[in-house]
């Protein structure tokens, strides 16, 4: 090991303010990053545009159903 992982360059720091910084500086290293969410479907333009109403026999009971 050449050089610290760590150099205190101002203040005097206690033994257990070191000790403290050392493990929030090691628990912050050792989490993993999340993976991006991806966004939900209801987002998407696409979604928020209407389709084309359809005329006929058994429409109204189509129209409910997802195209």
């Amino acid at each position: 090991m050449d050089h610290p992982y760590l150099t205190i360059v101002h203040g005097a720091a206690t033994p257990e303010e070191v000790a403290a910084l050392v493990i929030a500086v090691s628990a912050r290293a050792a989490t993993s990053p999340q993976p991006p969410q991806k966004p939900g479907l209801w987002r998407k333009p696409a979604y928020q545009m209407r389709t084309a109403l359809t005329s006929g026999s058994g429409a109204w009971r189509a129209s409910s159903r997802p195209h």
